[in-house]
């Protein structure tokens, strides 16, 4: 029983220091390993993401607990979402708001009715695109743009879908890679209380085809739509 005083004693900076840290990233700031492609070109595989844990809520630590409502998601964000359908911590951009009525007609979006507008974009020497080459696209939404990603040889079998009207407190969400994404058109809509954070930034990367080489080009890039 006199080891526990004695390491606290000797260890009590190490401990404050971790606990802080703990609390700190469960109710402020994470950064979140990026596993999949699912939100290329946006957000390659390797990438460490910086996310706002308080961008919408305030949060009692290590809970879905909220205990102030600080912002409204808004169309365009890049969400970490604590998903119970996919049981997993998923990162996605959210499209529809509740009460939009949304639909997909061969990835063409459409949100009450108007069609979102499309741009060609030339992006060279994207991780994946030798094996299974993709079409680069810029999405406008209304004030926000952003890039997305269409397989060539791969549709989705959902690249349609709706209309459908998102309920209230609840999100859509697609990913950016719209032919190799998992995301509303299999789990659902997303309710406020899974949505942990919006992510702003990469904080490093790393790339899994060169053993993990630091690609640094990638610091510190913006992830955010541009308003316009």
């Amino acid at each position: 029983m006199r080891l526990l005083p004695r390491l606290w004693r000797e260890y009590r900076s190490l401990i404050a220091f971790l606990v802080l840290m703990a609390l700190f990233r469960s109710a402020i700031a994470d950064w979140n390993v990026v596993p999949s492609g699912s939100m290329l070109p946006t957000i390659r595989e390797g990438d460490r993401i910086v996310v706002d844990k308080m961008a919408y809520d305030l949060r009692i630590p290590f809970t879905h607990v909220a205990i102030a409502h600080l912002h409204d998601p808004q169309r365009g964000d890049i969400v970490t979402v604590d998903s119970s359908a996919a049981h997993e911590l998923i990162v996605k951009r959210l499209i529809g708001l509740p009460g939009d009525v949304v639909a997909m007609r061969d990835n063409v979006l459409y949100i009450d009715g108007r069609r979102a507008d499309y741009q060609p974009v030339d992006i060279t020497g994207v991780a994946g695109d030798a094996s299974s080459p993709g079409e680069y696209l810029d999405e406008k939404l209304g004030h926000v743009s952003h890039m997305v990603r269409l397989s060539v040889l791969a549709p989705s079998p959902r690249r349609s879908f709706g209309p459908v009207t998102v309920p209230k407190g609840e999100y859509l969400m697609l990913g950016d890679n719209r032919d190799d994404s998992a995301d509303s058109r299999y789990f659902g809509f997303f309710p406020r209380s899974e949505l942990m954070g919006r992510a702003t930034r990469v904080a490093y990367s790393l790339d899994p085809d060169r053993h993990h080489f630091p690609r640094m080009d990638r610091f510190g890039v913006k992830l955010d739509g541009t308003q316009g």
